[in-house]
């Protein structure tokens, strides 16, 4: 069973990734810094986790204010790092873990956390910052990540009460997952910092010591924070301190600090913290099956859960059907099919299924009749025929089978 072994929280500051990768590791203004990291790099080498579960923010990269998600989780296979502006950083593609984040996502949905879920986004300095200073990545990163994405950016944001919640949901739908997996979770942002308006450059350590105190000792405390005060006592941005909450809850219980340190060098007091488990709560028991409300659909007959398992597996050849939005690419398809198979490097066997236009095939294989529809305008067939198809009757035989067959 998966179990946690830990938590940290750490800063996830633009220019510590940046300070980084120009390998100002031992310059006087960043040593500081870096070896407050290097007590947690040593403690994640000793113990050889497989998963670091992430609550992070994105900051704009992967996600806009057009559609920006309160709570997002990460299910693909792996994850790049995103290019915010200056050009991707020089660190290599990360996994993740699938399976787990497919668990975890099913039990959070379960437990009423109204999840986004995402695939094929890049992550930004709220992962890829403190990520490289925590483990060695050359050639590849020693295990996987499991990326939950907390909006911190707009207003209306998840409350403090809410993100602990949120961390202690987590650790049960870990905890049920039946591999055996070490995780480490880790909350990511402030400490104090303000870095818009005429308060641009607040500061106050004396609040980020409370803070970190408060942290270990009286979480209820903090939870019972709003918005408005923690701004008030740790500047604007330092409400991101909320995703510490949500590493808090998932260490619901008796903790204790193994190190902490943090250092102020420009606008932002920045921390990184170890924590481990003194007391918790009783362990979950292991689920066979993540998603309650879906127990017993297997023996609906004819029926297929377009599920997250299915979503990883299939997004290729689902974005395939869904770029049918755009003229051109419908065009391409209409003209040279097969160019539109390499455009979107669809495999052998997902090119077969659409060469023979096997829609029952396509759903089998998981994907949703929702784009797989934008298909079918193309090739000139009405939803009505590719539902006759599926049931391998004619579109007459079908039509005899509906109430007001003339509707049709």
């Amino acid at each position: 069973m998966a179990h946690i072994i830990g938590g940290i929280g750490t800063s996830h500051v633009p220019t510590i990734g940046l300070a980084y990768d120009r390998k100002r590791q031992h310059d006087p203004a960043w040593a500081p810094l870096f070896e407050g990291y290097k007590p947690v790099a040593k403690w994640l080498e000793e113990q050889r986790p497989d998963v670091l579960v992430f609550f992070y923010n994105d900051h704009g990269n992967s996600f806009f204010f057009d559609c920006y998600p309160t709570f997002a989780i990460g299910v693909a296979p792996e994850f790049d790092m995103a290019d915010e502006g200056a050009g991707r950083r020089p660190l290599p593609a990360i996994k993740g873990h699938a399976k787990l984040a497919e668990h975890v996502a099913n039990r959070l949905v379960n437990e009423e956390f109204d999840m986004a879920v995402f695939q094929d986004r890049p992550l930004d300095h709220g992962c890829n910052s403190p990520l490289a200073l925590l483990w060695p990545h050359e050639p590849a990163w020693p295990g996987a990540i499991l990326p939950i994405a907390i909006n911190v950016l707009q207003h209306p944001l998840p409350s403090a009460a809410r993100c602990y919640k949120l961390g202690q949901a987590v650790r049960r739908a870990i905890e049920s997952f039946p591999e055996d997996l070490k995780v480490v979770v880790v909350g990511t942002g402030g400490l104090s910092h303000q870095i818009h308006g005429e308060r641009t450059g607040f500061n106050d350590t004396d609040w980020d010591e409370e803070f970190l105190r408060l942290f270990v000792e009286e979480p209820d405390y903090l939870k019972g924070l709003t918005h408005a005060e923690l701004i008030r006592r740790g500047g604007a941005e330092s409400a991101e301190v909320i995703m510490w909450l949500a590493m808090r809850g998932a260490m619901d219980g008796q903790i204790r600090c193994l190190h902490q340190n943090h250092y102020l060098a420009t606008t932002t007091n920045m921390a990184v913290a170890l924590y481990e488990q003194v007391t918790a709560p009783p362990p979950q028991a292991a689920l066979d099956q993540a998603n309650a409300q879906l127990l017993g659909i297997e023996d609906i007959p004819g029926t297929y859960a377009f599920d997250i398992e299915h979503s990883v597996k299939a997004l290729g050849l689902n974005r395939f059907f869904w770029r049918h939005r755009e003229p051109d690419f419908r065009e391409l398809v209409r003209q040279d099919i097969e160019a539109a198979f390499d455009a979107a490097a669809l495999t052998e066997p997902e090119r077969a299924l659409v060469r023979a236009r096997d829609w029952l095939g396509l759903i089998r294989y998981g994907v949703s009749f929702f784009v797989l529809e934008k298909f079918a305008r193309v090739q000139r067939m009405s939803n009505l025929e590719v539902y006759a198809s599926m049931r391998g009757e004619s579109l007459e035989a079908f039509l005899a089978t509906r109430r007001v067959p003339a509707s049709a």
